[in-house]
């Protein structure tokens, strides 16, 4: 299952996300997310374990905790939107033959 978690501070790292969910069953990866610009967290971060009933105990057990000052907001991840094609049309383009 792979587990949204919400407001976390920017201090957190994967290491302690890690932990964390550790307590509730084996982690197979948990990862902050990184804005690529600035090189700082984006205050959340994905974690997945294999075992349904661990990682719903973990939802459960850790929705609206404490971590490190902050209330962390723990459910199970949605599916990724696609993201749309944002390359050509629009702009100042082109211009040949114009006048």
């Amino acid at each position: 299952m792979r587990i949204y978690v919400g407001n976390l501070s920017y201090e957190v790292t994967d290491d302690k996300l890690n932990a964390m969910f550790t307590e509730y069953g084996p982690v197979d990866s948990a990862t902050v997310i990184i804005d690529r610009d600035t090189g700082r967290s984006k205050g959340f971060g994905f974690v997945e374990m294999s075992d349904l009933n661990q990682a719903q105990t973990a939802l459960s057990g850790l929705d609206g905790t404490d971590l490190d000052g902050r209330s962390i907001t723990v459910n199970e991840a949605r599916p990724r939107e696609p993201r749309r094609d944002n390359r050509g049309g629009g702009g100042y383009g082109g211009g040949r033959n114009r006048y």
